[in-house]
């Protein structure tokens, strides 16, 4: 009986944080946004559709003034992209970081 309950307990542990180290925390959606700005404004280095569909995805969960400072980072990333010196460090920050946001909220691999 004691056996049963231990492995109960372990199952439902394990079931428990494998759906947190799902969760989109607000700081994910937050580089999101940012990694759409740059996508934006640097053009074939990742498509701003595939982070828009992550973004909006998302969206729903977070509260209204974590929703108005992502469109904040989004345009900081867009004005910060326009300089051509820091080009080469956002393209690779794209090619990096911001794959972690491309595609479904649910396969968001956590850096």
């Amino acid at each position: 009986m004691k056996t049963a309950i231990i492995a109960m307990a372990v199952t439902m542990f394990a079931a428990g944080a494998a759906s947190a180290a799902s969760k989109v925390t607000d700081v994910d959606y937050l580089k999101a946004n940012r990694c759409k700005g740059l996508a934006t404004s640097i053009e074939g280095v990742v498509d701003p559709a595939a982070l828009n569909s992550f973004i909006k995805a998302e969206r729903g969960a977070r509260a209204s003034y974590i929703v108005n400072r992502g469109d904040e980072e989004f345009q900081r990333a867009r004005r910060e992209a326009k300089s051509s010196d820091r080009r080469e460090r956002l393209t690779t920050e794209l090619t990096t970081a911001c794959q972690a946001y491309v595609g479904p909220s649910t396969n968001v691999a956590k850096q």
